[in-house]
């Protein structure tokens, strides 16, 4: 699926940001930018009606869409390893490579497959401020926003939203690339964030790398339709020998290893982050 406008200006922006080995820059044009005060105003709202009953009303009603709209987008979708996770039964950090907005209902479905009803989404705290029927389910669809620049409340209120999630054996999806590049197949390195609360609150890594591949048929001028392939790779388990830092380091590197060996096994060769169009999947636009 395509949202947004002028994809050759976001491809280009990917060549420079990979060119440059930028691989958290942002290279989307439309996102929302947002003051200081802005994000603490959305902080503050989410904050105060996330437990009140017209948010929980809407948070019904966005999960019914999205689960109808998962089932829509994703009806050529494959799945393969769900072995490596079926059996887990406690909270989790949940990962994956980010390369679509609604690439996290090809992973929702995959966690659907393992008897799961809910997956929570860590999300960009700019989201929330995105309008029309996006906005809505941004802002009542289980995602837990987060705020870089607001120290207090990473450290004293989304920590704790975190922690209760997963004791409540609830997984978390956090993507450590955490900006988005549109249809870009390879992983990129992943920051220690998701590794971080993994380790911290001594729950699995459950990982997901998505393969994308080109169909036939076009979407656009600019680009073919593309299916997903989910692949469910190892859960990673923190050691109790190691401490907090020590474990999300190690989990950090083991996740990265694997999900560049799913990318190499899936398309038949190895990561090389010297870009090339074939980067971006579907693609046929402006070479």
């Amino acid at each position: 699926m395509i949202i947004g406008k002028n994809k050759q200006q976001v491809i280009q922006n990917i060549e420079k940001a990979a060119k440059n080995e930028d691989f958290y820059a942002k290279v989307e044009i439309d996102d929302p930018e947002l003051s200081v005060k802005m994000e603490n105003r959305l902080l503050k709202k989410y904050l105060r009606t996330r437990k009140k009953i017209g948010y929980i009303i809407r948070n019904i009603v966005a999960r019914a869409i999205v689960d109808t709209a998962s089932r829509g987008i994703n009806r050529t979708t494959e799945y393969e390893g769900l072995e490596n996770i079926k059996n887990i039964k406690s909270g989790a950090i949940v990962t994956s490579n980010h390369f679509n907005p609604v690439d996290n209902t090809a992973v929702r479905m995959a966690v659907k497959k393992t008897g799961r009803g809910r997956l929570y989404i860590v999300s960009q705290i700019s989201n929330l401020a995105m309008g029309s029927w996006v906005g809505f389910l941004m802002r009542f669809t289980d995602i837990i926003p987060i705020c870089a620049r607001n120290k207090k409340y990473m450290n004293h209120q989304f920590a704790p939203i975190i922690q209760k999630l997963v004791r409540k054996k609830q997984w978390v999806l956090i993507y450590p690339e955490q900006e988005m590049w549109f249809n870009y197949r390879k992983p990129r390195p992943p920051k220690r964030g998701a590794y971080y609360y993994a380790a911290k609150f001594n729950v699995p890594i459950v990982s997901f790398f998505v393969e994308i591949r080109d169909m036939d048929e076009k979407e656009n001028e600019e680009f073919y339709k593309v299916k997903y392939i989910v692949h469910a790779l190892p859960a990673i388990y923190p050691s109790p020998d190691l401490s907090v830092k020590e474990n999300s380091v190690r989990m950090m590197q083991t996740d990265y290893e694997q999900k560049k060996a799913a990318y190499e096994k899936a398309y038949g060769k190895a990561v090389d982050y010297t870009f090339d169009l074939s980067d971006i999947a579907g693609w046929i636009g402006e070479k």
